[in-house]
């Protein structure tokens, strides 16, 4: 595939305005698929998760999945929409290879949700209102997995294989209205859009919102046109990206792409691209249908969607905090500096340190032992961090044996590994194992004083001024005390005894 030509980014933005809009996906994480009751459950074996709804059979007739329509309601209020009284669903015709019955089951002029807004801020500190025109339910189609060829996709492959677990899982499908005036920081302001719709649907616990799995992906629309001009230029739409940093490589691509294009005098073809990782590129899929091609008509097997006021009432009585403001509040009341906070968020840690801070860790020990040494033990297991043995109150109960002086850091790495390794909680680990830091000044000194004696040359520099010299004997005490001592004290008290 031989790679467009770019025009250079800063010089397609002097020439071109530039204009977005989001279309995401949302897979819900209902326990059955949209209609019917089939299992929602990521990675089983092929076609095992299937029945003649979800597959087409005739005469097989769709129920609507009520945890999914309420999933869908609460997305659409944590982004500001108004509830539409009335919803219906309706058969959108297209050839889906993967969707046997070849159509899917959407909403079109009645969806659940329309009318929001979402504040987003880039990198750079700028905050931009995205308009959000609605929020639809409607069924993921199945998986295709292209076998042969050398890029996986079904350019080049000898045949295809079709999963159709996936097929009639819930979706909801957010989508923008055009998106004016984010200039350079367009690409920034895509993928911070898509981390937001990611954090919301997260935090209402209404999706794993995990990317690599295809929970949350996006299809990015790009258009361009010159300054001044009131009509928009043709869009294409980069389909299924599902990376916050290959929306944003996408976008650039595309401005890039386009303004080359224009500049010398063509047109854009108005159609749906792919996005490829490994080149940094997109290229042509199909034209782009407009909704007409589609031949939507009412489906006839389901009855309108008509959420009553006290269910909506009660789903707005539920929302959460909403992820922004949370981060806000948090990093304001932990006295985080900003670099220290963006680790913790970066490490997908956020809400583990909140309930160890909640337990009783201090937020500075929460974030010490989550990014830092528990972090890493995860990460040697190839395990989340929620996958190990550990809870926020243990952690909290290790910070607090630390900072109390019961144990030192290098024991409460010890305790950290056998509390994951199943031995109990750090306390009773320490008390079984006599693990506690000795205390008894008697007993230090004893060892200090052996130590000095075995060392006289360490002792006659210690006495010449050399203190440095005092951390040969302090590593015989510590070792002398299985390092069961505070070697803040033990120094103190080698100095004194070496200059006695």
């Amino acid at each position: 595939m031989a790679r467009a030509e770019l025009m250079d980014y800063e010089k397609a933005l002097e020439q071109f305005e530039v204009v977005i809009g989001l279309e995401v996906h949302i897979e819900l994480n209902t326990k059955s698929k949209m209609f019917c009751g089939c299992r929602n459950d990521f990675g089983d074996e092929p076609n095992t998760n299937v029945c003649p709804i979800c597959i087409g059979l005739p005469g097989s007739l769709p129920a609507v999945n009520r945890r999914a329509v309420e999933s869908s309601i609460s997305i659409g209020l944590a982004l500001g929409c108004q509830i539409a009284p009335t919803g219906r669903f309706s058969r959108k015709n297209y050839f889906y290879p993967d969707l046997a019955k070849n159509f899917q089951t959407s909403q079109y002029d009645e969806p659940i949700a329309f009318e929001g807004s979402l504040d987003v801020e880039v990198p750079s500190g700028k905050v931009f209102t995205v308009a959000i025109e609605r929020a639809h339910m409607e069924e993921d189609a199945g998986k295709l997995t292209h076998i042969g060829g050398d890029t996986g996709r079904i350019q080049g492959a000898d045949f295809s294989l079709v999963d159709y677990n996936r097929a009639g899982v819930p979706l909801v499908e957010i989508v923008t209205k055009p998106v004016y005036g984010a200039g350079a920081e367009a690409p920034e302001l895509a993928a911070a859009y898509v981390r937001a719709i990611r954090d919301i649907v997260k935090s209402l616990g209404v999706s794993e919102a995990r990317m690599e799995r295809g929970n949350v992906r996006c299809d990015a629309n790009v258009s361009i046109r010159p300054h001044g001009q009131a009509k928009l230029g043709t869009r294409t739409e980069t389909k299924n990206v599902n990376s916050l940093r290959s929306i944003e490589r996408a976008v650039r691509y595309e401005i890039q792409r386009q303004a080359a294009i224009l500049a010398k005098g063509g047109t854009i073809t108005q159609e749906t691209r792919h996005w490829h990782e490994d080149k940094g590129s997109t290229s042509a899929g199909r034209p782009k249908s407009d909704a007409d091609d589609y031949r939507y008509f009412p489906e006839p097997d389901l009855v309108p969607v008509q959420p009553s006021t006290e269910l909506i009432e009660r789903l707005r009585a539920a929302l959460p905090e909403n992820p922004a403001d949370r981060r806000k509040r948090l990093m304001g009341e932990w006295g985080f500096a900003e670099l220290e906070f963006r680790d913790v968020v970066n490490s997908g840690l956020l809400d583990e340190l909140e309930a160890a801070v909640a337990a009783g860790a201090t937020p500075q020990a929460a974030r010490k032992w989550y990014t830092g040494e528990i972090a890493r033990l995860a990460n040697s297991l190839d395990k989340d961090v929620s996958e190990l043995a550990i809870t926020p109150a243990d952690v909290a109960e290790l910070a607090g044996l630390v900072e109390s002086g019961k144990i030192n850091d290098r024991i409460g790495r010890e305790v950290l590994q056998a509390v994951i390794d199943g031995a109990g909680n750090p306390a009773k680990i320490v008390a079984d194992r006599g693990l506690e830091v000795v205390s008894d000044d008697g007993a230090l000194i004893a060892a200090i004083d052996a130590a000095l004696a075995s060392q006289p040359d360490v002792l006659a520099k210690i006495r010449e001024g050399k203190v440095q010299a005092a951390g040969a004997v302090i590593g015989a005490v510590m070792q002398a005390m299985k390092g069961q001592a505070d070697a803040a004290r033990v120094r103190e008290l080698v100095l004194e005894r070496a200059n006695a």
